[in-house]
């Protein structure tokens, strides 16, 4: 009798515990599609050319938009100081620049939200007794990496306005801003497939997770390179396929930088795809026969996206270039569209490669 009420009360609190784990994680999934959104609204504000519309930084009452003419004419006069207005953008109306503004307005707004749906519900289950000791350190490394986000976006911005003569801001800065904005992704991310999958998912096997990871580094050299695709505009140098410019190799870029050109950043963007496209569908099919062999339903499902997301992600690609001749100033149309979602299926793509990371694991007597 007394053995039978201590199993009912053990199996009540296994049961309660995971409950929390499972709120924790959904809290956290929500985090890793509000930071997606963030992603996609600041490619959004890089298409638009909306990123350095905003010429001041104020964390608190920046969200608030102007809500009068005269302040309306304050921000736009701020703009007209900028380089970007100088050389491109002098033919601006206030109704022009307004149409800027917001969108690096909602940038930032939405920036202030994940920080408002990560505070209060951390509040909220720290007080419950939701979170336990080992979740503390990730927690506090989350939050850091988010506050660190917002700075080198801020950093960013610096470079395209005062004094600058740049007409958009850095591209290596964009870059950083991209790469640690996916970092905090994918951290979210991880830390919400340890609440949610149990240990007995987890697939042992270090070739197929060496890989992996050797694909992860491509893919992250892939992502930054594609922030340079745009902090520099290299699509327009070269609007065809397959070749760039009627070229396999286009003369003279071993004269030019291999960072800042146009030509060679867009080379390199080209090439390190192909080599993605041949690495992730490998990559895919080991996972599936991995999971096939070892009986594993969560990595057999999982194993099969990378493959359509980098099938997808190429033809974008291909279709974003051959599209620059139909580019309209002052319109979001087809190439805008093809880029953004460009991007966005990126992003799915590293977070399918998170997934099956997270899924297979080296041996044990080599971990």
């Amino acid at each position: 009798m007394l053995k039978s009420k201590y199993r009912k009360v053990t199996t009540t609190t296994l049961n309660e515990e995971l409950r929390k784990k499972k709120i924790i994680a959904i809290w956290l999934l929500i985090g890793v599609f509000m930071i997606v959104f963030q992603i996609v609204t600041g490619g959004v504000t890089r298409l638009t050319g909306s990123g350095l519309s905003m010429t001041e930084w104020d964390p608190i009452m920046g969200a608030i938009p102007p809500l009068n003419d005269a302040d309306w004419q304050k921000a736009f006069e701020g703009y007209k100081d900028i380089a970007q207005f100088k050389y491109i953008n002098n033919d601006f109306t206030i109704s022009d620049f307004k149409f800027i503004f917001f969108w690096e307005w909602f940038h930032r707004l939405w920036a202030r939200t994940i920080g408002v749906v990560f505070v209060i519900p951390f509040i909220y289950f720290l007080v419950k007794k939701y979170i336990t000791k080992e979740m503390i350190t990730p927690l506090i490394i989350l939050f850091g990496l988010g506050i660190a986000q917002a700075f080198i976006g801020w950093y960013m911005v610096q470079s395209g306005l005062g004094d600058s003569e740049l007409v958009r801001v850095s591209h290596i800065r964009l870059a950083v801003h991209l790469l640690t904005a996916l970092g905090l992704l994918a951290y979210t991310l991880w830390f919400a497939l340890q609440l949610l999958i149990p240990q007995e998912n987890i697939v042992r096997d270090s070739k197929t997770r060496n890989f992996f990871l050797i694909t992860l580094v491509l893919l992250t050299i892939q992502l930054a390179y594609g922030a340079f695709m745009s902090g520099l505009l290299a699509a327009l140098i070269a609007p065809s396929w397959p070749t760039m410019n009627g070229y396999w190799i286009p003369p003279g870029m071993t004269e030019m930088s291999w960072l800042n050109s146009q030509l060679n950043v867009q080379f390199i963007h080209r090439l390190v795809a192909y080599l993605l496209f041949f690495l992730v569908i490998y990559g895919s099919y080991k996972a599936w026969k991995l999971a096939k062999a070892s009986n594993a339903k969560i990595l057999k499902k999982a194993s099969l996206w990378p493959m359509f997301f980098v099938v997808t992600q190429v033809l974008l690609g291909i279709f974003t270039v051959i599209s620059v001749p139909h580019i309209k100033r002052g319109s979001f149309s087809t190439y805008e569209t093809l880029a953004q979602t460009h991007q966005v299926v990126g992003m799915l793509l590293l977070i399918s490669v998170i997934v099956i990371l997270y899924l297979v694991r080296g041996n044990k007597s080599t971990n």
